[in-house]
């Protein structure tokens, strides 16, 4: 399916009151989330600044590769942050192989587990899966009509089975993995919110939902229309300026970012917005932080 027939039977959804319509979500109450990709250690920093939640890597915080006396420190840690844990990134690492012949889905499906339901006990709400590493189609992996070209449609369709599995062990969870598209040079399936709606609806739990990325849909030339048929499923969002992938505000004015945040308030979004960028120098760490928010904020309408 393509961009164009999605759009096409996302607007019959929509008709028929699906999770797609907009009227659905614009009735949702409260405001957007902000966050940043940072460590415990910058959440007193981030709370001073106005932020509402930290997001950090699942295999930082969550150490699904430990045992739970292991992680025990790290657990309280989160507990005791100046910000609430609201999602964390890097779910899958690159030494587990998701997709192509040597696929081997169960000690990955074990890790995001563990993963999952520590998230839980921590109240992370989200976890993002992006993981180009362990998803990307390695090339080996060939379409019977294109000899040396990956079969990338096989491939989507392991991942897509990896997330209906996965979905399945947490359904008694509170969590959701929420894929994340990543633009061309960075993935080679999964590049824009649209393919990734697709899985979302052919899974149809809650446990698996939609992020999207500003700096990817930017870099990947996506529009936010996107955003728009993403509608309810949409649960957390990225961003980061497109030329050096820094925070906010940084080296730019923010009008790269207009009309996603348009998109956003169109379907009533209250999810969160998480800085995953750079920050410029360290010494002006504080200062770029007020500036980014105060940036987002003015994008959202919530200045």
């Amino acid at each position: 399916m393509n961009r164009r027939e999605f759009l096409g039977l996302a607007a019959a959804g929509a008709a028929m009151g699906g999770c797609t319509s907009v009227s659905a979500t614009r009735e949702a109450q409260g405001r957007i989330l902000f966050g940043a990709c940072r460590g415990v250690g910058d959440t007193k920093a981030m709370k001073a600044a106005g932020y509402d939640f930290f997001e950090g890597s699942v295999g930082g915080m969550l150490q699904p590769d430990k045992s739970d006396a292991e992680w025990q420190k790290q657990r309280d840690a989160v507990l005791g942050a100046a910000l609430p844990i609201r999602s964390c990134n890097g779910f899958i690492p690159g030494k587990f192989r998701l997709t192509g012949p040597a696929a081997d889905p169960a000690p990955a499906l074990d890790y995001a587990e563990r993963a999952c339901r520590r998230a839980d006990i921590v109240g992370c709400k989200y976890l993002v899966f992006g993981s180009g590493g362990a998803r990307n189609v390695p090339g080996d992996f060939c379409d019977k009509d294109r000899k040396n070209w990956p079969d990338l449609q096989k491939g989507r369709d392991q991942y897509a089975a990896f997330c209906a599995e996965l979905a399945k062990r947490i359904a008694d969870c509170k969590v959701s993995v929420v894929i994340e598209p990543l633009c061309p040079n960075e993935s080679n399936i999964i590049n824009f919110v649209w393919q990734g709606v697709q899985i979302v609806k052919e899974i149809g739990s809650p446990r698996v939902q939609q992020l999207a990325d500003l700096f990817h849909m930017i870099m990947g030339r996506e529009d936010a229309a996107s955003i728009v048929q993403a509608g309810c499923r949409l649960k957390h969002c990225h961003i980061a300026e497109k030329t050096t992938r820094t925070c906010p505000g940084l080296k730019g004015d923010g009008s790269e970012f207009v009309p996603y945040f348009a998109a956003l308030r169109r379907i009533g979004y209250t999810g969160g917005v998480s800085c995953e960028c750079g920050w410029g120098d360290k010494k002006d760490f504080e200062k770029n932080l007020a500036t980014s928010l105060a940036l987002m904020k003015k994008l959202a309408g919530q200045a």
